[in-house]
């Protein structure tokens, strides 16, 4: 799959055919705006930043080698660097999250039962405040103890287990389950 996806970008470098940027831009839109959320931004913000980065292929497409990358880490990549970009810009804190771009597609791994949790979990995550998004965040995502969160947000340690505890009390009511 990863060969087609370079092979269609590469295609549209040289025909610049709206029919391969409409392919490229509906398989990985909604998964440069996730990837995007999961940086940091804010769901609408990731979701002009996709575009941007998707408007990014057509306008780059031609710049595209298929033997230095394929085509999802080259469109992960202008998309990160878009992001890094609006967050310096906008002084706004960034989560890199390390991601191994040719990873097989969670929806060709699992039959899409992969895709559908993690899309499920993301917009639970989004129904959070942003303080308990943020813990639950640094904690699971970036693998960060409580002190270290505490000390990066500059919050005492009681209220990263308080905003923890709210933020699972409320993905489980979120997801249904009893506490």
């Amino acid at each position: 799959m990863k060969e087609e996806w370079s092979a269609c970008l590469a295609a549209l470098g040289q025909t610049r055919d709206r029919a391969d940027y409409a392919r490229l831009f509906e398989h990985f839109a909604p998964r440069v705006k996730a990837y995007l959320v999961r940086l940091g931004m804010t769901p609408a913000n990731a979701d002009e930043l996709a575009q941007e980065a998707l408007l990014s292929v057509w306008r780059k497409a031609h710049m595209f080698d298929p033997a230095k990358a394929n085509a999802s880490t080259w469109i992960f990549r202008l998309a990160r660097n878009l992001c890094i970009d609006r967050m310096r810009r906008e002084k706004l804190q960034f989560y890199d999250i390390d991601i191994d771009y040719d990873a097989p597609d969670p929806d060709e791994r699992h039959g899409g039962e992969q895709a559908i949790l993690a899309t499920r979990m993301a917009e639970s995550i989004r129904a959070l405040p942003e303080a308990q998004a943020q813990v639950l965040y640094l904690s699971y995502y970036e693998g960060r103890s409580h002190s270290e969160i505490a000390q990066a947000i500059g919050i005492p340690l009681g209220s990263v287990k308080s905003r923890l505890r709210l933020g699972f009390d409320k993905l489980k009511q979120l997801w249904g389950e009893s506490s």
